[in-house]
């Protein structure tokens, strides 16, 4: 039986452990850089930072909700690199004036920073396919709804008001590569360009139909950008040759085609590969239609790229399940997008440590325990090795064996004992 080492004491809480992961000096040169500095007196750009990271934390329900915990905890927060408990009005104003640009570039900064130290940082998604060597990136968005009525800033349909981050996703550390936070009344090929930006030639993009731009496409293509999609229902096409001549197996169609509509023929005139294939999702087989700019992978390895994709699903579904992003602090542009980066910024700090304390288990139960333990002095990295079955799988009994004296063991009913 392995001997786990209990948790030992440290001299500075979970949470500033949590914190100081962050570069020294990092926020201070952040703040300087986009004049956050000036707007701030008492309350600090790195105060206003680790108030964020506690609501995130805590699953705080308002500003009075963060203020009252950082104050009953001020000595504590105070060994967090100095940091301060802000009044409500502070906080809410600090969120409302102070340029949520500052958080964006913290967080690049610091993912940077980590990689930098491990280059091994990140986990590789369970569902991407093995045998390509390439970096393949999953592109995609989610939609976050806010109160129409108080959010006109957001206005995404008559009486609904959304958010909107679109992410490219690295599948091979399941980390991301490239966001976007912004109203939701952009659509989603409008930011294909921008997200696709950082590619490098050989690389493989996966994206949903709603970022299907032709000449976007054509210029992933003339770049050497690899990309697979799947192919709108109203996609005028003819089919130039048959790679396949029968359905094989799942693979019905397998085709190089050109696009017929003029304006579609225009943006994209080369060829394009078009593969039908039967796709098990929930247990049923439904018929997807892919298309793809390469010739050579086998037509099963296109939908297997394409379902790889479902990996940004996956993330989005992690974080907003995990952390603080369906409920805000405040209403203003500002406010969310200070609140949804301090989201991203919390999420990378919680891996990096899960992964130095080569923490096994899924990234809810490794913010679950922190949350409960956060004002508590004890070592961090001990606490995430010693912590339930974190070094090591334990096996369970089926039943626990007990021990009773002759004619007073416990009744039996039924067929349970044989």
């Amino acid at each position: 039986m392995i001997k786990r080492i209990p948790a030992t004491k440290s001299k500075l809480c979970v949470l500033a452990q949590l914190c100081n992961l962050i570069p020294p000096h990092l926020v201070s040169k952040l703040a300087r850089k986009h004049g956050v500095n000036k707007q701030a007196r008492t309350f600090t750009p790195w105060s206003h930072v680790v108030a964020l990271l506690y609501a995130q934390m805590t699953h705080a329900i308002g500003l009075n909700d963060v203020c009252d915990g950082l104050r009953h905890h001020a000595g504590l927060l105070g060994s967090i690199r100095g940091a301060v408990p802000p009044a409500r009005n502070t906080l809410s104003h600090a969120n409302k004036i102070r340029e949520s640009k500052m958080m964006e570039d913290l967080f690049w900064e610091t993912l940077g920073h980590f990689q930098a130290r491990n280059p091994q940082f990140g986990l590789r998604y369970k569902g991407l396919p093995r045998r390509f060597k390439k970096a393949i990136y999953a592109i995609d968005s989610s939609t976050v709804a806010l109160l129409a009525n108080s959010m006109d800033w957001a206005k995404h349909r008559r009486r609904k008001a959304a958010a909107k981050c679109h992410l490219r996703l690295d599948l091979q550390s399941f980390l991301p590569a490239c966001a976007i936070i912004e109203e939701a009344s952009h659509h989603d090929d409008t930011r294909a360009k921008e997200l696709c930006a950082g590619l490098q030639e050989g690389e493989i993009a996966l994206f949903d139909k709603a970022y299907i731009n032709f000449a976007h496409l054509h210029a992933l293509e003339m770049r050497g950008i690899l990309w697979v999609t799947r192919a709108k229902d109203n996609m005028s096409f003819r089919v130039c040759k048959k790679l396949l001549r029968k359905p094989t197996d799942k693979i019905l169609r397998d085709d190089l085609i050109v696009l017929k509509a003029p304006k579609s023929r225009a943006q994209y005139p080369k060829r394009l590969r078009r593969v039908v294939m039967l796709v098990e999702i929930d247990g049923k087989e439904v018929e997807m239609t892919f298309i793809t700019n390469n010739i050579k992978w086998a037509a099963s390895s296109v939908g297997e790229l394409y379902q790889a994709r479902w990996g940004i699903e996956v993330f989005f579904k992690q974080i907003k399940q995990t952390l603080k992003i369906c409920d805000f602090l405040g209403h203003s542009k500002s406010a969310i997008q200070w609140q949804i980066w301090s989201a991203l910024l919390l999420y990378i700090l919680l891996r990096f440590q899960g992964q130095l304390s080569e923490w096994p288990q899924s990234f809810i139960r490794l913010f679950t325990m922190i949350r409960g333990v956060i004002w508590d002095k004890l070592s961090l990295s001990k606490l995430l090795t010693f912590y339930g079955t974190a070094s090591g799988k334990v096996r369970m009994r089926a039943a626990p064996e007990s021990s009773y004296l002759p004619g007073l063991g416990p009744d039996s009913y039924g067929t349970a004992n044989g």
